[in-house]
């Protein structure tokens, strides 16, 4: 029976440690082949912005498809990963300075997010965006967005972009329905229309406001160009048309 178990034992020492190597090995090869096929860039080679990190988020680029947050733009300061016309973040650094904007259902992380920065960031409140029934969609708690917004400011965002092709746009937002924009490698790539005013800065749509095209997969600048009259929270991309390799 000791000669039984002993057997046992090493059988079962053996292929515990073939497991382990095995998990080890196939881990290396995916490492392997994610360092021989580096993510392709497109952005333009004199940008010199990055994607936005904090203790919080990794820093890697926002992913296409799938949801593009607006407060979490490059980082590189005005002119480069930006342009607001105040030097005031009227949100993180202004009206939630105040007790009663620090609500319980959020931390200081939110109340104070990229408070030294210049664009107008702020998060849905109880009080403000969830205390009525006007929302045509529901946000999430604490869910950022950019806000006191202005005629010809823009934003800045390194995207990865995992395949090739024709996007729908769908975008969470509130108040007017104005038209925006997007450029993609510093060339306009399309003119988007917000689908209906909501009548409010604290009532929210979600909703499809056009299509945009990406040639390549890789990396990208894509500029987001807004004005005077609207809460941004995120824009989802979602892919409705593959483009075929090689094709023009």
């Amino acid at each position: 029976m000791k000669k039984k178990s002993t057997l046992r034992l090493a059988v079962f020492g053996t292929l515990f440690i073939f497991l382990v190597f095995s998990g080890l090995a196939q881990e290396k090869l995916r490492e392997d082949r994610l360092n021989s096929n580096p993510i392709q860039s497109s952005v333009p080679a004199n940008y010199k912005g990055r994607p936005f990190v904090d203790s919080t988020h990794t820093g890697r680029a926002q992913v296409i498809p799938g949801k593009l947050e607006c407060a979490f733009y490059d980082l590189g300061g005005e002119g480069v990963a930006y342009h607001d016309f105040e030097t005031e973040n009227r949100g993180s650094g202004g009206l939630n300075l105040a007790p009663r904007h620090q609500r319980p259902h959020a931390t200081q992380y939110e109340w104070a997010f990229r408070n030294e920065e210049a664009v107008d960031v702020s998060y849905t409140k109880d009080f403000a965006d969830f205390n009525h029934l006007n929302n045509y969609y529901t946000p999430e708690v604490n869910q950022f967005y950019v806000g006191w917004t202005e005629d010809n400011e823009w934003l800045n965002y390194t995207v990865d972009v995992k395949i090739a092709g024709k996007y729908k746009i769908d975008a969470l937002y509130a108040n007017s329905d104005s038209k925006i924009s997007f450029d993609i490698n510093q060339t306009t790539a399309t003119i988007c229309k917000l689908p209906l005013n909501t009548g409010n800065f604290h009532h929210w749509n979600k909703g499809e406001i056009g299509t945009i095209s990406f040639s390549k997969p890789g990396l990208h600048l894509l500029t987001f160009h807004y004005n005077k009259g609207n809460n941004f929270a995120y824009f989802e991309f979602t892919l409705v048309d593959k483009k075929i390799q090689g094709a023009k």
